[in-house]
Formats: structure tokens, C-alpha cells, sequence
């Protein structure tokens, strides 16, 4: 099945675009969403801008809709994408990296069905822990770009997602019920590398801003 990936550059698009693949799927863009709300229901916000070079490591086209990131108008910059995607690229399906939130789920499932498309989420509902060690092994390399919880700090900018991460993410879950994965908004995530990409991602630039318990780091690849 042709089909296209909602794609924000962070773990979860990246993990669902790969398992997509592996189970015989052809990936035929990718499809992003530029919102200018940081505060987003929908989109992924730090780094979104580097989602190309991600792209190119794919060689896939990209698709960029540039939104307000407004609560439900947002979805209609979404259907305009994927809307463009069938037309452009004769998809027959999408792919989600959602893995906990119903919000975005319902709403992504609502547009396919309004554009006769299969909707595809290869990690609903996966463990949380599970789905780190699983992209621990199948060797992606992802970097923490924004953190957004107690007792998350600063210092937390750029940690690669590896087995000391996971155990302490594990203790930080039995002590603030932090969810290990992110999927409280507690973390976003940018992939440098995977089976995906033709050559590695790096690090040309980065910029950190935040204070207290919320810190971003807005980086440049090449």
C-alpha cells in the first residue's frame, strides 16, 4: 500500500514510518506540519524546521502545511496535506506515530474516513518502556530537544534515548509518575539516525532557551 507519514522528525513518526516500512508498505512522502503555536494539540513544535534534511536522509518528498496551530481549525490545515498527499501522490493510506492520545487519533481517523484512506498506527497503545528499548535496539539514534515537566531540566537537552536513559526515566516514572515515553507532552525528541536514513544527521548548530522546568533546544543539522 501506498501511503503517507505524518511526520515531525521526532521518535514516534520516525519509529511508525520504519515499522510501516518493515511490514511492506511503500513510503511515499512524508507530510509535516509547521505550526506557529508552540502550544499545539497536534503538532510537534521544537526543530520542525529540520524535518528536510530528515527527509532527504529518506529520499522522500516532503510535504510542509504551514498552520496557526488554532484547537480544531488546525485540523483543517491537516486535511489540506493529506488531501494534497492523495491527489499528488495517489496514497491509499496514512501513518500516525500516535501512541496514547485518543484527541489525536479520533481526529486524524475522521479525516481519512472523510478522504476514503486507510489510517494506520503501528504504535497504539505500545508500552511505553517497551517501545524505548525497542528503538533502542533497532538502532535509532535520538536526541532530546525539549523538556517540558518536573523535575526535567536544562540538562536533559541532547541525551541520546540509551539504556542509561531509559533507567532513569524509569525511576522518574515510579517517582512523578513522568510517562517514560513522553506521551505527557513531557519531552520532545529529535532522530539523527535510523534503518530509514541513507546517511547520519549532525549537529551544526543549536540553540537553548527556557528557564525552570521547561527548556527547548532548537538545533541545526546538516
Amino acid at each position: 500500500m501506498k501511503v503517507a507519514v505524518l511526520f515531525s522528525g521526532g521518535k514516534d513518526s520516525t519509529y511508525a514510518a520504519y515499522l510501516s516500512h518493515t511490514h511492506g508498505h511503500t513510503l511515499t512522502c512524508l507530510i509535516t506540519l509547521e505550526s506557529a503555536n508552540p502550544e499545539s494539540y497536534m503538532f510537534h513544535t521544537p526543530s520542525i524546521a529540520q524535518v528536510s534534511h530528515q527527509a532527504q536522509a529518506m529520499n522522500l518528498p516532503l510535504l510542509v502545511q504551514q498552520t496557526k496551530g488554532k484547537k480544531e481549525d488546525e485540523l483543517i490545515d491537516l486535511h489540506h496535506a493529506i488531501a494534497h498527499a492523495k491527489e499528488h501522490y495517489n496514497i491509499t493510506g496514512v501513518v500516525t506515530g500516535t501512541v496514547e492520545s485518543a484527541y489525536q487519533a479520533s481526529r486524524i481517523q475522521r479525516i481519512c474516513d472523510s478522504l476514503d484512506l486507510d489510517c494506520f498506527n503501528p504504535l497504539w497503545q505500545q508500552d511505553q518502556l517497551t517501545l524505548l528499548q525497542d528503538l533502542i535496539s533497532s538502532k535509532f539514534d535520538i536526541i532530546i530537544t525539549g523538556v517540558f515537566a518536573y523535575p526535567l531540566d536544562q540538562s536533559w537537552l541532547g541525551r541520546t534515548i540509551d539504556a542509561r536513559f531509559l533507567s532513569d526515566v524509569q525511576s522518574l516514572h515510579q517517582q512523578y509518575a513522568i510517562n517514560p515515553a513522553g506521551e505527557g507532552g513531557e519531552f520532545e525528541t529529535y532522530v539523527l539516525n535510523c534503518p530509514l536514513f541513507k546517511r547520519p544527521l549532525t549537529i551544526t548548530n543549536k540553540t537553548i532557551t527556557g528557564k525552570h522546568h521547561s527548556w527547548t533546544m532548537e538545533i541545526e543539522v546538516t
